[in-house]
């Protein structure tokens, strides 16, 4: 399995307070939106930079664990495991929320199914359905393209929408979100799942579950497969991790947030 490595380096030689803040952790989070939320902090504050590697929520907190990040990013809550884990290294992991996000189904623009029930959307992912007409639709055998076990959307999908079963075995594992949306999209028998910031590939369409889409109206009501995404420290951050995180939360974070495709959190009423 190869790695994909987001990076970005905002460079200030000879800059009196320089800080370097290193950023681990999901996919989700790192492909699109902390790069631009780390240039939009630099520029605010000059002497910052930012290393950031996404290659899944468990990446991430194993980081905070280990010491080797600021911060980690996580598209799903922490397990007992890691939990335990941290506490015998005299970590204490902890979550600030700073986005809404949902996890969307996405099948090829070709096919005619425009929804699927929960029920279907488990039979397809565990291996119980492999061809399309068995749910109504054209005959043809079924890719499921799903994310990598290390990815907090592999583990929150496998939770929320499958009953907690194990994939199925001809299941074709990816290590991005865009990577999944690029395969359905070059595959007319094509399914997979990514969050809502990556659903603007060409040749795609987002199908509905249990008749819903998401949105901020149903984010925590109708639609099942919504979540939250956050950043992971050791206890609460402090300095410039403070700082940063405070960017994310605020009201110009939440705008460039909003802007790569996910939900904004409710802003506080002035």
């Amino acid at each position: 399995m190869h790695k994909i490595w987001v990076f970005f380096l905002v460079c200030h030689f000879i800059v009196c307070g320089q800080v370097k803040l290193v950023i681990k952790g999901s996919d989700t989070l790192g492909a699109k939106m902390m790069p631009k939320l780390a240039e939009a902090f630099s520029n605010k504050n000059p002497g910052t930079q930012f290393e950031i590697a996404a290659e899944g929520t468990s990446t991430g907190i194993s980081a905070i664990i280990d010491g080797t990040a600021d911060i980690g990013m996580s598209s799903r809550g922490i397990k007992g495991r890691e939990r335990a884990s941290a506490g015998a290294n005299g970590v204490r992991l902890y979550q600030t929320v700073v986005a809404w996000d949902a996890v969307v189904v996405i099948v090829n623009a070709q096919n005619p199914l425009t929804k699927i029930s929960a029920k279907d959307l488990e039979r397809i992912f565990t291996g119980d359905v492999t061809n399309w007409s068995s749910i109504g639709g054209r005959s043809g055998i079924i890719s499921a393209y799903t994310r990598n076990t290390s990815s907090g959307t592999y583990s929150f999908f496998q939770r929320e929408a499958l009953s907690n079963r194990d994939y199925g075995i001809n299941t074709q594992k990816l290590v991005g979100n865009e990577q999944i949306a690029v395969e359905v999209a070059n595959n007319p028998h094509g399914i997979g799942y990514a969050g809502l910031a990556f659903t603007q590939v060409k040749g795609i369409k987002t199908i509905r579950v249990n008749g819903y889409l998401p949105s901020t109206d149903n984010f925590k009501t109708t639609y099942g497969l919504s979540r939250t995404l956050s950043c992971v420290t050791n206890g609460k951050p402090t300095g410039r991790t403070k700082e940063f995180i405070d960017f994310l939360t605020s009201k110009d974070g939440q705008k460039i947030i909003s802007s790569t495709g996910f939900l904004s959190l409710p802003m506080p009423k002035d």
